[in-house]
């Protein structure tokens, strides 16, 4: 399609501020700036990317509101517009030329479906996937091979179930949700009491809820609690291979990356991002809009807004300080021996 075109179908372009030039080449695909051909387009960002701009094959690119990247893709005959949020506007630009797998509705002969399950409408359901006891699923949900869902579990409308993942016991999963394979939701909580003579099991009889949009990744396990209920907000997204503990309650919008693991109880409040292999012990609270940098390891409560580092966890701020000091460390210790071989003091 023409960059005209493509520039109409773009529904996020009235809610931006932006210009263009008037070339209009033809485009037939997304690609990375470095990456990309010249039926292609392109995004910058930042100014890690803005050399890009000189040397990209793209024939197309979203720009941010920088006039000397725009001047220089002008030069290069490069069409071009420019936008408050390049980086947006381009992932619209990719749901226009790709659409993930969608197989019509059908119900796949080995599929087992209770009789007392309750099955919406357009409904797919892919080969040997198991549907027990008294399950409501919405309209307009696929649920693809090898799925399995225990009794009264509640599906909402549209939400997709890739292959492999395992739904249990009364689990509530909204709308609009996605589960990846291998996930589990509402698996039993780690919830054991100590006695004399071992571990004492205690029963989890509670709930886990997704509400609509929750996204939840590759192999990662939202648990049940004992009592009560783990909570996962609407619009959180939740990467591969993430444990939340039983009892758990995330808010909205929150971003959890990959590995991230939270003990039982935990409180995350609305807007927060957890990077990478951030662990978060018992019972702590992180409140709205904090930041976790990767590998952070949280064992008190996290203010709104702040942002945090290191192992355990300090103000991200603090950290940098410390770091710049520790390299420093060998350096600052043969002058304390000198000092200390100066006032005649032992070590």
């Amino acid at each position: 399609m023409k960059f005209s075109e493509l520039l109409q179908k773009l529904t996020l372009v009235s809610s931006h501020s932006l210009t263009m030039d008037s070339l209009d080449p033809e485009i037939s695909g997304v690609a990375a700036v470095d990456r990309a051909k010249s039926s292609d387009i392109s995004y910058i960002e930042g100014g890690k990317f803005a050399a890009f701009v000189s040397t990209t094959e793209a024939k197309a690119l979203i720009l941010p509101m920088d006039e000397a990247l725009q001047i220089t893709a002008t030069q290069r005959g490069i069409a071009w517009m420019a936008t408050r949020d390049p980086r947006l506007l381009f992932a619209e630009a990719i749901a226009i030329f790709y659409q993930p797998f969608q197989p019509n509705p059908a119900i796949h002969p080995t599929a087992i479906i209770h009789p007392s399950a309750q099955i919406g409408t357009d409904i797919y359901l892919g080969p040997h996937v198991v549907i027990q006891a008294d399950v409501k699923i919405g309209n307009g949900v696929c649920i693809h091979p090898n799925v399995v869902i225990y009794p009264e579990v509640k599906i909402g409308d549209r939400t997709i179930l890739h292959a492999n993942c395992t739904i249990h016991e009364r689990a509530q999963i909204g709308s609009d949700c996605v589960i990846h394979s291998g996930a589990v939701i509402g698996a039993e909580g780690f919830g054991f009491v100590p006695t004399p003579t071992g571990w004492f099991k205690m029963e989890q009889s509670g709930y886990t809820i997704l509400e609509d949009g929750v996204e939840v990744g590759c192999n990662s396990t939202i648990d049940r609690p004992a009592v009560g209920e783990t909570r996962i907000g609407r619009q959180t997204k939740i990467d591969n291979l993430v444990h939340i503990g039983h009892g758990c309650q995330v808010g909205r919008n929150t971003a959890i990356a990959a590995l991230v693991g939270m003990a039982g109880g935990v409180k995350v409040g609305n807007n927060v991002l957890l990077a990478g292999q951030v662990g978060i012990a018992n019972q702590a609270k992180i409140g709205d809009g904090a930041i976790a940098t990767a590998k952070a390891g949280i064992h008190n409560d996290v203010p709104e807004g702040a942002i945090v580092t290191g192992i355990p966890a300090i103000p991200h701020k603090v950290f940098l300080k410390a770091a710049a000091i520790y390299s420093r460390l060998p350096e600052i210790y043969q002058s304390i021996r000198q000092l200390k071989r100066h006032l005649n003091l032992k070590d």
